[in-house]
């Protein structure tokens, strides 16, 4: 998901820091926030929804019965609760008319905007219940019924990160994954798209019938609809994924040619990080509030990025990637996000190096680490696992997208390139369709790289701020050498960072000067006084430096 300000500079989207809910775009509209995301119910593990609705144009009233299946996993439960929004004094939110099981009414209670289902006989561990619940009303949020662009009236899922409540019936935490089906019926003139694979699609009248279904377990904040008035292009098959592009028909030529970049970039994450996980992939031009939305095999764009005719290479790369981390291998709780927002971040840069050459990786962690200086000028006590929040859109900032990226990108020369692949491929096949925490993904490199990686990640995953490095030198001619200072001069304690030495405009392999304490001199050979000596040539470090000439 981006949902940060995006500059264009030279037909490329350059990210340049956080506009906290929303992608900064005219017309955009703050929603109200939900506060922070409950946890899942202990002791209930949702395995399957299926989700039947039913939409109007006469009405923004949905109709809905959600199949629940679930396994109890303890003998003390009195209830099952699902997460749903009820009606308040307005017009919006779900009213419930009735909850049954195998056909025969259970009792249920609906009050502050929770569902408790209190089936007989009770609840038993290792039970496998299926709960019907049937209920209708206008979502004020989550489901954003509307218009598009051109004035179409359109119905979008919007759920990150916990808003799936306003529509849904379900366990409303990035935790509690389940398989999921929608069997929407609409007015004929819609297409509908979804998650997974394309079951049935029949018009009858001025009826249409959609019902698309995914048998990879998916968070709820990545389960939607999307349905409206599309053309529909499916631009090539990658090792037998059919990749799709769903515009409005107006944006059909800009649309087309910006989606249609796809390909390529599935192509590159499944050969260096493991088979795409699920039956389509489906790029959709929509009403989302982000500038891109991950939703599994079903990914929403802003609707004015897809229809500007500029690049969106990077905007692609960044939801496809997710595809892989944050939907499959999911975070398992929100002070993890950046194992989810900074793999993307990062991903795309590796993209854009595979594709254009590492000066342009280079540029992608040059502006990241701009939008991590300046995040940490105006927070300079949060580290990048952030537990302070009150609310899971307060995480929006550069520290889980760029600072998160920047963490990958020092861990990738801590252990070498190879390794680091290595890594990442291992960390999704252990944790493929669960959820992990940072800890896990330092096990993860850990056993892959045979390294103690335990000072790596504290320091740069749970400290927060970034070293401040200023570097002086003078050429001893006598000696041959220049002698290099370097300090740093942040307030808090030392880190432990590699800094790289080089001559300016030389081609030679720049030497790595090793900071673990405050300031550290050494020697280099230069035959011959530099006309300067730079620091971090490369882009390696996350690091405020500066170099002098001292004589």
């Amino acid at each position: 998901m981006i949902p940060i300000s995006m500059l264009r500079a030279g037909g490329r989207i350059v990210l340049l820091g956080a506009c906290v809910v929303l992608l900064c775009v005219p017309g955009a509209v703050a929603q109200p926030a939900l506060g922070p995301a409950a946890q899942p119910q202990p002791g209930i593990d949702v395995q399957d929804y299926d989700f039947d609705l039913a939409l109007s144009d006469t009405t923004d009233r949905i109709r809905g019965t959600a199949t629940v299946d679930l396994r109890v996993t303890t003998d003390t439960l009195s209830a099952v609760r699902l997460d749903l929004i009820g009606p308040p004094a307005g017009r919006t939110g779900m009213r419930v008319t009735d909850v049954t099981e195998d056909g025969r009414t259970v009792s249920f209670e609906h009050r502050d905007d929770l569902l408790r289902i209190r089936p007989r006989p009770g609840l038993q561990a290792g039970q496998t219940r299926t709960f019907e619940v049937r209920y209708h009303g206008v979502p004020a949020d989550g489901l954003i019924v509307g218009t598009n662009r051109h004035g179409d009236r359109t119905f979008f899922g919007d759920n990150w990160p916990n808003r799936a409540r306003h529509w849904l019936p379900v366990v409303d935490h990035l935790a509690d994954k389940a398989t999921v089906e929608f069997q929407v019926t609409a007015p004929a003139e819609y297409e509908v798209v979804s998650n997974g694979a394309l079951v049935r699609d029949s018009t009858a009248g001025d009826t249409r019938i959609t019902h698309w279904r995914t048998d990879v377990p998916l968070p709820p904040k990545v389960m939607v609809v999307g349905v409206a008035d599309f053309a529909v292009d499916t631009v090539a098959t990658v090792d037998g994924v059919p990749v799709q592009s769903w515009v409005y028909p107006e944006d059909r030529a800009a649309g087309f040619r910006d989606l249609g970049q796809a390909p390529p970039i599935l192509r590159f994450f499944e050969e260096n990080l493991g088979p795409y996980p699920y039956e389509k992939l489906a790029n959709v031009q929509s009403t989302t509030r982000y500038g891109g939305m991950e939703n599994a095999s079903a990914i929403f764009y802003s609707e004015e990025a897809v229809a500007d005719g500029e690049d969106d290479t990077p905007l692609l790369a960044h939801e496809i990637a997710h595809q892989w981390y944050g939907n499959t291998v999911t975070e398992a709780d929100w002070p993890h996000l950046w194992l989810s927002e900074g793999f993307a971040t990062y991903l795309t840069g590796l993209y854009l190096e595979h594709a254009e050459g590492p000066a342009r990786l280079a540029t992608h962690m040059q502006n990241a680490r701009k939008s991590v200086r300046q995040f940490h000028d105006q927070n300079p006590e949060t580290p990048l696992v952030d537990t302070t929040y009150s609310d899971p859109n307060e995480l929006l900032t550069a520290n889980p997208y760029q600072k998160g990226a920047w963490v990958l990108h020092m861990l990738r020369h801590e252990v070498g390139t190879d390794t680091f692949w290595d890594g990442l491929r291992a960390y999704y096949d252990r944790y493929r369709h669960r959820n992990a925490r940072t800890a896990d993904f330092r096990r993860v490199m850990e056993d892959v790289s045979g390294q103690s990686l335990g000072w790596f990640f504290d320091q740069w995953t749970r400290r927060a701020g970034h070293p401040v490095i200023e570097g002086t030198w003078h050429h001893d001619a006598a000696a041959e050498e220049c002698v290099v200072t370097l300090r740093q001069t942040q307030d808090a304690a030392p880190f432990r960072v590699p800094v790289d030495v080089a001559r300016d405009g030389a081609e030679q392999k720049p030497t790595t000067l090793f900071l673990r304490n405050r300031e550290r001199t050494a020697r280099l050979n230069c035959p011959t006084a530099p006309d300067a000596l730079v620091l971090d040539p490369a882009t390696r470090v996350l690091a405020e430096l500066s170099m002098a000439r001292a004589d």
